[in-house]
């Protein structure tokens, strides 16, 4: 049975929410097992009581059925779907979610197709930002996957999907149009003096004129920024 009244205190000395509340909040924000002695330091209680707090939230769970589960696992606790709940969470990501890519999400989809096999670093790299979250997302929707490992890192190395095709209607790699007829004309004269390809890269669209529009709007931005 869990004890709703074990509050945990606040900065002002006052009655927070209770322990298994606070617990509930850090795990479903974070992406890998946490120990129960960073849990106890955070909510500043005796480890002994946080990892009781934790088998009784886990059994709740069990108890009720939920959707979740909450599993120590690697040293650490985590929630997790419920297995049997695996088809339709499946079903969901791949198949019932017609949301459209964001625009973060199609630059980084644009990168990897491009520079396959590549690795989350290379990417976040070429975008300018961490791309973590990003190549997650791709990775649940079916559109990349893992390619093995970088020899001389040993970072994991991803590629695109036969679904990433299949949703491009493309037959294979080798039909995917060249970037330069994709690029703002100053990108390219650049490049083409340079001898490089350019490392700034987005998806391909079906009017060219929209695509270079937005890379020109977004250079503006960037500009603005540095002002």
């Amino acid at each position: 049975m869990l004890n709703d009244n074990a509050a945990v205190t606040s900065s002002e000395g006052e009655p927070g929410p209770s322990l298994e509340a606070c617990l509930e909040a850090i795990l479903l924000v974070v992406d890998e097992p946490v120990a129960e002695v960073v849990l106890a330091q955070v909510l500043e209680r005796p480890r002994d009581e946080v990892a009781r707090a934790l088998r009784e939230l886990a059994a709740s769970y069990d108890e009720q059925r939920r959707g979740y589960d909450l599993r120590q696992v690697a040293g650490g606790w985590r929630c997790y779907t419920r297995e049997e709940c695996a088809p339709v969470v499946e079903r969901f990501v791949r198949d019932g979610q017609e949301v459209r890519l964001t625009q973060a999400a199609l630059e980084t989809l644009a990168v990897v197709a491009y520079r396959q096999p590549v690795s989350r670093s290379r990417v976040s790299a070429v975008r300018g930002v961490n791309c973590d979250a990003v190549m997650r997302t791709l990775t649940l929707r079916g559109l990349v996957e893992e390619a093995g490992t970088e020899h001389e890192t040993g970072a994991i190395l991803y590629r695109t999907t036969g679904y990433f095709l299949e949703r491009l209607g493309l037959a294979g790699l080798d039909e995917l149009p060249e970037l330069a007829p994709f690029l703002p004309d100053q990108i390219e004269e650049a490049a083409n003096q340079a001898g490089v390809v350019p490392e700034r890269i987005d998806v391909p669209a079906d009017q060219p004129g929209e695509v270079a529009e937005r890379n020109e709007e977004a250079g503006e931005a960037r500009d603005e920024q540095g002002t």
